[in-house]
């Protein structure tokens, strides 16, 4: 199925279901993606379909992008609810990430300071010390969690390198409840086998993590747009709902997106 690349270094607004209306932030280039995970589901396609020479973007390219974006907003008479670092990739694997948290704060001060800023990832990164600080101060520190069992990730997520769930969990931990949880649910198959990540096998062990990061949220979803492999399909409405009473039973707020 065709996927998309988003503009960089700012794309959109966009309406979010989760987030509102969204300003993103694409630390990659627009043309390919950079992702420590290779995602099934991913509406950028897939890492070896969009394979690019380019560079991150620079601290002084979304410095001048961010302004001149939040400026024409602001003298329409529009505001983002949020600015979302997102885009093609992975952000916290940019090298600038911690210094572009930093100046978005600012120019939020400037000329939307009612917006949140928001990152969406994968968490691969997040105990490096300088990505865990960046995190902190965001007001929406987003980090995946689709599964807690490893044979599954290899199957769903793909990570591009090292990566163990169990010392996820505990650094989700270490951010002491400034931290939601994303989780997609999906049905269908993937390289011959079933793809689907709702029964009890995989959902108990993933609320038992949950207790253990005590998130301020939990968004569960399933997909939503075209993904790359058309063998992965969709959850129905009423099977996320069982799943979300479950979350609200261990006592956390939980956001459904059909």
């Amino acid at each position: 199925m065709p996927t998309f690349l988003n503009d960089s270094p700012v794309f959109g607004p966009v309406q979010s279901r989760r987030l509102g209306i969204s300003l993103g932030i694409n630390l990659m280039p627009a043309t390919g993606k950079i992702c420590s995970f290779n995602c099934a589901y991913c509406e950028n396609g897939l890492n070896e379909q969009r394979r690019t020479s380019n560079d991150y973007v620079s601290l002084d390219e979304l410095e001048h992008a961010l302004k001149k974006k939040l400026a024409s907003m602001a003298a329409n008479g529009t505001q983002p609810d949020v600015l979302t670092f997102a885009g093609n990739g992975e952000p916290t694997a940019s090298p600038i990430f911690a210094q572009a948290v930093d100046l978005v704060r600012a120019l939020r001060t400037v000329y939307a300071p009612a917006a949140r800023i928001s990152v969406l990832s994968n968490g691969m990164f997040a105990d490096k010390p300088s990505v865990f600080h960046a995190l902190m101060q965001v007001d929406d520190n987003i980090l995946k969690l689709d599964t807690v069992d490893a044979t599954y990730i290899e199957l769903l997520n793909k990570p591009q390198g090292p990566y163990d769930v169990n010392e996820r969990i505990t650094t989700y931990a270490s951010f002491h409840g400034h931290i939601k949880i994303q989780t997609i649910f999906v049905s269908g198959k993937l390289a011959g086998v079933s793809a689907d990540n709702t029964g009890e096998v995989y959902v108990n062990p993933w609320l038992d993590a949950l207790e253990k990061i005590d998130p301020q949220q939990v968004f569960i979803y399933t997909i939503a747009r075209e993904v790359p492999i058309p063998t992965l399909t969709k959850v129905a409405p009423a099977i996320l709902d069982g799943i979300a009473q479950r979350v609200r039973k261990r006592g956390l707020p939980v956001v459904v997106s059909y």
